[in-house]
C-alpha cells in the first residue's frame, strides 16, 4: 500500500466523520451549562447560628460574582434555603430579574433538575460540601473534595453538549 493512497483514504474517513456531524439538528447540540459556587463569606461570630449572614466581605464577593458572570446568559438561579447562601444569590437574581429557585441539597442532579435546566445556563449556589457533590453528581465521577472552610474562590462552570461534559474550576475574588 503506498502513502498517497492511505492519506487519500484517511481524508475520506475525515470528511465524511465531518460531514455526518454537520447534518445534527441544533437542538441536540445544545449545552447546557451550570456554574456552581460556595456562598460567600459568612459572619462565624457566633458559633451556635446555623443560619448566619453574610460579612460584608461576603457580600462585596456577591456583587463582584455579578460581574464576573456578565458574559454569561444566565437562566435559572439556584440556591439552597440558607440566608447565606439567598444573600450569595440575590445580587445576581436582581441584576438578571430572575427569581431564586430554592433546591434540597439532599436531592441534587435529579431528574426534575435536569429536564428544567436541560438546555440552559443555571447557577447554583451551594456549601463547601455540597458544591463539590453537585459537581461530582453531574461529571459523573467523584473528582472535587469538599472546600476548605476558609476558602469561599472556588467557581465551577459545567458544560454539556450531547454526551460531552467538560467541566473547569476558577479561583474569583
Amino acid at each position: 500500500m503506498n502513502i498517497k493512497y492511505i492519506s487519500t483514504t484517511f481524508f475520506l474517513l475525515l470528511l465524511v466523520s465531518f460531514s455526518g456531524c454537520s447534518q445534527e439538528t441544533k437542538e441536540s447540540k445544545s449545552t447546557t451549562t451550570y456554574i456552581l459556587v460556595r456562598h460567600s463569606e459568612k459572619d462565624t461570630s457566633d458559633a451556635t447560628n446555623r443560619n448566619p449572614n453574610l460579612t460584608e466581605e461576603g457580600k462585596k464577593r456577591s456583587e463582584n460574582l455579578v460581574k464576573i458572570l456578565a458574559n454569561f446568559d444566565i437562566d435559572l438561579v439556584y440556591s439552597t434555603n440558607y440566608t447565606r447562601t439567598l444573600q450569595t444569590a440575590e445580587p445576581t437574581s436582581k441584576d438578571r430579574n430572575i427569581e431564586i429557585t430554592i433546591y434540597d441539597p439532599r436531592n441534587l442532579y435529579d431528574s426534575e433538575f435536569q429536564a428544567q435546566t436541560k438546555g440552559k445556563t443555571s447557577i447554583v449556589v451551594g456549601h463547601s460540601n455540597t458544591t463539590p457533590t453537585f459537581v461530582n453528581k453531574i461529571i459523573g465521577q467523584k473528582k472535587y473534595s469538599d472546600i476548605d472552610e476558609k476558602d469561599y474562590s472556588k467557581l465551577f462552570i459545567i458544560k454539556i453538549t450531547g454526551d460531552v461534559i467538560t467541566d473547569t474550576v476558577l479561583n474569583i475574588d
